[in-house]
């Protein structure tokens, strides 16, 4: 996704590690597992999307233009498929919103999310939105995207003080027509992202970087309007988890 701000607010560092640098040391425990805030395994109807883990944040659909999500076989169950790519003066946008709720915000916890994304690589764009909730500009956000015509996805946090945008993208494409699970977590002050179970890339984050606003969760896109980042693939098993 283009950004408005200069280059010098943005904090962007990539690299490609194993997935087993996130392992706890020897003699160490590893810390209790977060429950789920919300999960999305889109196996009901459409009109539905319950939120799985049980605490109530059901999805709704907004659309312009004709826009419109559909059920597709995915394993035993099913996922969602978005609008695929227009490139007219007038193109369908679709977004999955939930409504406004402060457990969503992680503040300066530790919050991991993604998703099992496939998108062709004929399929891609500038920027996609896989999930997010709040805006870089206007409050504080975390959000998982696909970037860019190659179609490297990544995960930002920004900070609800200051705009600086913090990248962790990855060294590795997902739009090559096939599913892939992506998992964006900050852990204190390390923000990484990692692409069917392995780590590829990592930034820094302050200890204090603040993730809290009045915004719902989208998936999909930013919201039904224009210019909107539409994700133009398959989404399923979407979640956030936090603390």
């Amino acid at each position: 996704m283009r950004s408005c701000l200069p280059a010098a607010l943005l904090a962007i560092v990539t690299v490609a590690a194993p997935a087993q640098a996130n392992d706890p040391t020897p003699g160490q425990q590893a810390a209790p597992t977060p429950a789920f805030i919300v999960r999305y395994g889109f196996n009901g109807q459409p009109s539905s999307l319950i939120d799985e883990s049980g605490n109530g944040h059901t999805l709704r659909v907004l659309s312009i233009q004709g826009g419109r999500v559909r059920p597709v076989a995915h394993g035993p169950g099913s996922a969602i498929a978005f609008p695929g790519k227009c490139t007219q003066r007038i193109c369908p946008h679709v977004v999955l919103q939930s409504g406004n709720s402060a457990d969503l915000n992680p503040g300066t916890r530790d919050i991991a999310f993604g998703a099992d994304v496939l998108l062709p690589p004929g399929q891609t764009s500038q920027g996609q939105n896989v999930l997010q909730k709040g805006y870089s500009t206007t409050s504080s956000q975390y959000k998982l995207q696909i970037d860019g015509f190659a179609g490297r996805p990544s995960c930002v946090l920004v900070d609800v003080r200051r705009p600086t945008i913090r990248i962790a993208r990855s060294a590795v494409t997902t739009a090559d027509g096939r599913w892939h699970r992506i998992r964006c977590q900050r852990t204190r002050t390390i923000l990484d992202i990692y692409v069917d179970g392995v780590l590829r890339g990592r930034t820094l984050v302050p200890a204090g970087l603040s993730v809290r606003n009045n915004q719902p969760l989208s998936i999909g896109s930013k919201g039904a309007y224009r210019d909107n980042d539409q994700f133009n693939g398959i989404l399923d098993n979407v979640w956030v988890r936090i603390g």
